[in-house]
């Protein structure tokens, strides 16, 4: 047993030795081999291995905070997972809130080659769209679609500096991918049909007999085998295969595409971003919250004005808001619920419409690109006005009148105070609920009968049932009479 211990102790430095070179070996292993492996993948990619698959990002729309970071999400995904070609299909008018240099690093540092496409027919690609198309390896327009101008990059800072940088070096960033310098600065300066940007060099021909290429698919078959630079070198592209014989030969993708937008959440705020979206949902709000201020409901419609002004500032957040003319817009339903108040349209709702008008026209700053369309301004407007003139009274009145007793036959009826009458309160006529005051020397307690004698638009001037106080016009020495209608006293 002593021999056997022995001999164990001895082999145990023997056996560290002889696991420590395993190890050293191998690490040395890994090491030649992993180059070999990331060579293959990429390789693999370049190729257009049909596990690659290629990626088309859908950008429709302002280039907000929420197409940014899909923009810059998707590069960083296709560099991560495999993926041979990356599609940017934009139709863009400009951009808001959004920093241009993060996604120009994106596209000039990714590995995996970059193509952008205008479209469909009808599509603009403005502003920061147009430096990002710029950016990218491959560029085309399809055709009834335009291109530029980038100028300005952002909608919200037309006169910002630092675009004027951006927008100087459209043309070497164009002229680095290939194509004419000239093109990049006509386009950062004008618009230009896909047949021109094709004829000045602005863009890539990659549909031979159609320069802009009509469709997504004629764009990523026709730029099969060709060669483009990427951060990780040239690279030549596979993207289409032959099926079919004789006169039913085509092409067709010969990988997955798998097309990424918006999620829900993103969509939601993209949405909101939309000026006219922001603007109707800061008037309809604001209405609903009047509506349910005077009609005392569920809270149905408060609940619902309340969304809509959360929906108008997340809105505003990415929107360059004139304050002074979001404050007229507010004082402008203020005018409006003092004429609710009175029962009848007078001064303050013509005061209402102007300041209406006016905070409507100066919401926005920034270029006009962003004003609010001038159809959604006008029936914006004109609805507002109709409501608050003439369906808010009717709203007030079903809910403290009923439709069976005329205003000028309620003088003389009796009812109950529903809440103190001290001075103001309301009261039910007839199981009807009116808004009610009274002389500030007689208030009424809740409960207590009262009878009405006088109504002033939608308020009704009442009076405990007895010991109502006197007029001070009355003049007549006192006498003490018995009313046979209203079978009390009376001085």
């Amino acid at each position: 047993m002593r021999r056997l211990s022995w001999i164990d102790s001895g082999n145990r430095p023997r056996r560290a030795r002889r696991l420590g070179l395993g190890i050293v070996l191998g690490v040395v292993a890994l090491g030649a081999l992993l180059p070999n492996a990331v060579a293959g993948a990429q390789a693999r990619a370049a190729r257009g291995d049909a596990k690659a698959g290629i990626a088309v990002i859908q950008v429709d729309g302002l280039i907000d905070p929420p197409n940014a970071a899909l923009i810059r999400d998707s590069i960083r995904d296709a560099n991560r997972n495999p993926t041979s070609l990356l599609v940017i299909k934009v139709a863009s008018g400009g951009a808001v809130d959004v920093d241009p240099a993060p996604l120009l690093r994106a596209i000039r540092g990714s590995r995996v080659p970059i193509a952008v496409w205008v479209g469909p027919s009808g599509g603009k690609a403005k502003g920061i769209a147009a430096l990002l198309a710029s950016a990218a390896p491959v560029t085309a327009v399809s055709n009834g679609s335009s291109i530029g101008p980038a100028d300005p990059l952002r909608l919200d800072e037309p006169d910002s500096r630092r675009a004027d940088s951006s927008l100087h070096d459209m043309g070497a960033i164009n002229h680095s991918n290939g194509r004419s310098a000239a093109g990049g600065r006509a386009m950062a300066r004008r618009s230009l049909s896909s047949s021109e940007a094709v004829r000045i060099g602005a863009t890539n021909r990659v549909c031979p007999d159609v320069p802009g290429c009509p469709t997504l698919g004629d764009f990523i078959v026709n730029l099969d085998g060709k060669t483009v630079q990427t951060a990780a070198g040239p690279v030549k592209l596979s993207t289409a295969k032959v099926i079919g014989k004789g006169t039913d030969r085509r092409r067709q993708p010969n990988q997955q595409i798998r097309f990424r937008k918006l999620d829900l959440p993103g969509q939601a705020v993209h949405t909101l971003t939309s000026p006219s979206i922001a603007y109707l949902l800061l008037v309809v709000g604001l209405a609903l919250i009047v509506f349910e201020f005077f009609t005392i409901s569920v809270g149905l419609a408060g609940g619902a004005g309340a969304i809509g002004l959360i929906g108008a500032f997340v809105g505003f957040s990415h929107l360059p808001v004139t304050w002074w003319a979001l404050g007229l817009i507010l004082f402008a339903m203020i005018g409006y619920a003092i004429d609710v108040q009175a029962g009848r349209p007078l001064a303050w709702t013509a005061i209402a419409t102007v300041l209406l008008i006016v905070g409507s026209l100066f919401l926005y700053g920034g270029s006009s690109r962003l004003d609010v369309h001038w159809w959604v301004l006008v029936l914006m407007i004109v609805s507002t006005v109709a409501f608050m003139v003439g369906a808010m009274p009717v709203a007030v009145r079903s809910r403290f009148s009923t439709p069976t007793i005329g205003r000028e036959g309620l003088v003389g009826e009796l009812g109950t105070a529903a809440v103190d009458v001290a001075p103001d309160g309301v009261v039910l006529i007839r199981d009807a609920r009116w808004r009610a005051r009274t002389n500030r020397a007689t208030p009424i307690k809740a409960g207590d009968q009262i009878r009405v004698i006088e109504v002033d638009g939608l308020v009704l001037e009442v009076e405990p049932e007895s010991g109502g106080a006197r007029d001070y016009r009355d003049r007549s020495p006192k006498k003490t009479t018995t009313d046979p209608d209203r079978g009390d006293a009376a001085s």
